[in-house]
């Protein structure tokens, strides 16, 4: 259960937004404190779950084939073959239109090696590297549905970076709960744990940022 002072921060963040005519994704800012960012094994890149889901859509591809693939059609947005692969890694402009699209990509291990080849300078660089799909790994209908409620929290060489936390519909304790998971995740794994982080603020799109004093 979160602490009452997020789900304070959070109340206070939905009760200062403006109404709006459309659904505001909750975000959550992070500022760092006592990181050399430039040394990558320094920064923030963290796939986390939250455990009352993102409260927005998530657009995830499988490339599988055969039986993989006619599980995964149930539950990803998309399945794409070997073939299509290749014809991606002929036409780089669909390949970033793919990637800038796409929230989180999986794939049977034994493709990986192609998609390293044809898709590899389009992916990596975006931090979108397909997770492999091991023959002994759950199958990859419960991967996915595992990746709907899943958020890439990355800080490149920034101080300050941003992840969605939910939307401004759901209730402000299951928010919280997902803020929760994510200050621990980062207070486990950062070189001094609480002491790098400087502030932490929550906001709806368009609405003030709010302080989470955790």
């Amino acid at each position: 259960m979160a602490d009452d002072t997020i789900v304070q921060a959070v109340s206070r963040a939905l009760d200062e937004s403006p109404p709006r005519n459309f659904r505001e994704t909750v975000d959550l800012a992070v500022n760092l404190r006592d990181l050399d960012l430039n040394d990558p094994a320094k920064r923030v890149d963290e796939s986390i779950v939250l455990p009352s889901g993102t409260g927005q859509e998530t657009q995830i591809i499988v490339f599988a084939e055969g039986e993989t693939a006619l599980q995964a059609e149930d539950v990803a947005d998309e399945v794409l073959s070997g073939d299509d692969l290749e014809d991606l890694g002929d036409d780089s402009d669909a390949a970033k239109d793919l990637a800038d699209e796409t929230d989180f990509f999986v794939a049977e291990a034994d493709l990986m090696q192609d998609i390293g080849r044809y898709l590899g300078t389009v992916l990596g660089p975006r931090g979108k590297m397909p997770t492999p799909l091991q023959p002994d790994d759950d199958d990859v209908v419960e991967t996915v549905n595992r990746m709907k409620n899943t958020v890439q929290v990355r800080s490149r060489d920034r101080r300050t970076f941003h992840t969605r936390v939910g939307a401004d519909d759901m209730p402000e304790e299951d928010i919280a709960s997902n803020i929760d998971v994510i200050i621990r995740r980062l207070e486990a794994n950062l070189e001094k744990g609480p002491l790098n982080l400087d502030s932490i603020y929550v906001k709806t799109t368009m609405g003030p940022a709010v302080e989470v004093n955790a």
